[in-house]
């Protein structure tokens, strides 16, 4: 079926960094209290920034923001403290099916009943109409209040064009979250930054006090915001005091590695030595370690500027892309880093994803992860912290670090094998639901019985996360193919009958 995309979401580079400006301003004028507790109460914060920044940037260019928006803004605050979200205040997002009689020519009229009731489109996509009597069938993602997109439904239903409009479940059904990246290009507008833990706000950060450490991270951060799809990876020249930082981490880890990390990271990580790409002397460039990733596994890895949230990390993950820091952690103290920079990417994460069975259930995580509810977000991203990201397994009778955070920090690493932190069997239900810390040493570590019992039992959770629909990757268009269709049901089902043929055919030469 032929889509047509008549409107997208588009991320202006400006408008991204003015609004990361605002974000870490308007963190100091609420204490920064806000930052490091959890990834529900960075949402709260990131909801009430994100709106005010909006109804800021609006009244300069003369418009208005609504009175809902405006009961939300200045209710917000209490305190130090985020208050909980007044879901029934807020505008939400609906998806609405519009069928057109005449075709595309009354899609305008459709358009302008939209525009005078303000509220707002998000997304378009037209399609060939499958009803009789019907030339088109338009899909609207818009987001407004409830009364006001029933009245925009009502007032397009009086149009002789429209043969038919329909809402999810015929009736409005709140999807807030229901957007998410259809093409890899799409990533382009997965850019949200969660201020964690950064050198101009937070005084117990190394680099707080070094005006030029901020200065060069803020100018490699700046490469990363203006990066787009299909562009090289721009490459940095790092300086002399950020390759040794580099080294001396390399040198420390890779005395450890042997004791402490589990086999298939010292695999990989032989892997990428074997290829030239990893030494102690030099700081791999992203663009060529992709590469390298590309031809092994399929991943690819994309400059970011910072901790992306939680929902735009797992999608990227969905399209193997992995989102990367350039910025090198403060010298002074290299035995840990609370925050992402690239040691932690390039040590951490890198060496697994070449990994074909880590890579391929890494997209698996990305893609349950499209289309799913906030609260299920929080626990997949939680689940992901203490796996992923700080994963201890058993392997030959022995504890075995998996996780990136673990295995970039050598600090961690010992500390983590060791008999002072709490250590408890992986159970993702009760780990998904498990409060940690990212300012200091992990406190608690969950250890599964094998790496490959903890992704059967990542897999089987994930399968649980409740959809209105299933998800796959079509790897020859770089694209997320939505199941909700006879026709696409039917073109997976021949796939797989083909596959199955070649499978048999195989095993009968075998």
């Amino acid at each position: 079926m032929e889509v047509q995309t008549i409107l997208t979401n588009t991320t202006d580079t400006e408008t991204v960094k003015r609004r990361l400006a605002f974000q870490k301003s308007f963190s100091q004028e609420h204490g920064g209290s806000w930052r490091r507790k959890s990834l529900i109460e960075d949402a709260k914060f990131e909801t009430a920034a994100n709106l005010e920044f909006d109804k800021q940037e609006r009244k300069s260019r003369g418009g208005s923001i609504s009175e809902e928006e405006e009961v939300f803004l200045t209710s917000q605050q209490n305190g130090d403290v985020i208050s909980p979200i007044d879901k029934d205040a807020l505008r939400r997002q609906y998806t609405i099916l519009v069928s057109l009689k005449d075709g595309i020519a009354s899609l305008s009229r459709v358009i302008r009943v939209f525009e005078t009731s303000k509220v707002a489109i998000d997304h378009i996509e037209s399609r060939k109409a499958e009803k009789v009597g019907c030339k088109h069938d338009v899909l609207i993602q818009c987001t407004g209040n409830k009364d006001t997109v029933t009245a925009v439904m009502n007032t397009i239903r009086q149009n002789n064009t429209i043969a038919d409009i329909w809402c999810q479940n015929e009736r409005l059904v709140s999807r807030q979250e229901m957007w998410f990246p259809r093409h890899i290009s799409d990533l382009d507008n997965c850019t949200h930054i969660v201020t964690k833990f950064e050198p101009e706000l937070d005084c117990d950060h190394p680099g707080f006090t070094d005006k030029e450490y901020r200065k060069r991270r803020k100018q490699i951060a700046d490469i990363a915001f203006e990066y787009r799809y299909g562009q090289q990876i721009p490459r940095v020249q790092y300086a002399d005091s950020e390759v040794q930082a580099w080294g001396h981490v390399y040198d420390r880890l890779k005395k450890l590695m042997p004791k402490y990390a589990c086999q298939e990271y010292q695999n990989s990580f032989n892997l990428l030595e074997k290829e030239g790409l990893y030494s102690q002397n030099a700081i791999p460039q992203l663009e060529d370690v992709s590469n390298l990733l590309k031809r092994r596994t399929g991943f690819q890895l994309r400059p970011v500027s910072g901790l992306l949230s939680a929902r735009d990390f797992l999608a990227s993950l969905a399209f193997r892309v992995f989102q990367c820091t350039q910025y090198v952690r403060h010298p002074s103290k290299p035995d840990h880093s609370p925050e992402p920079d690239c040691i932690h990417e390039l040590l951490g994460h890198v060496p697994m994803l070449a990994d074909p069975i880590v890579a391929q259930f890494s997209q698996n995580l990305g893609l349950a992860s499209l289309g799913a509810s906030d609260s299920d977000i929080e626990k997949f991203a939680t689940l992901y912290w203490f796996t992923i990201e700080f994963g201890i397994c058993k392997q030959k009778g022995e504890h075995k670090a998996y996780g990136a955070g673990i295995l970039s920090s050598y600090g961690e690493l010992e500390h983590a094998l060791s008999d002072k932190p709490e250590k408890r069997p992986f159970d993702p239900d009760k780990t998904a639901v498990q409060s940690y810390t990212d300012e200091d040493l992990q406190p608690l570590y969950f250890v599964a019985e094998s790496f490959d019992d903890m992704m059967k039992k990542m897999k089987d959770y994930a399968a649980k996360i409740k959809r209105p629909y299933e998800v796959r990757y079509d790897p020859y268009t770089n694209s997320i193919v939505v199941l909700n269709d006879k026709a696409v049901l039917k073109t997976l089902a021949d796939n797989i009958a083909q596959d199955t043929e070649q499978m048999t055919r195989a095993m009968a030469a075998i």
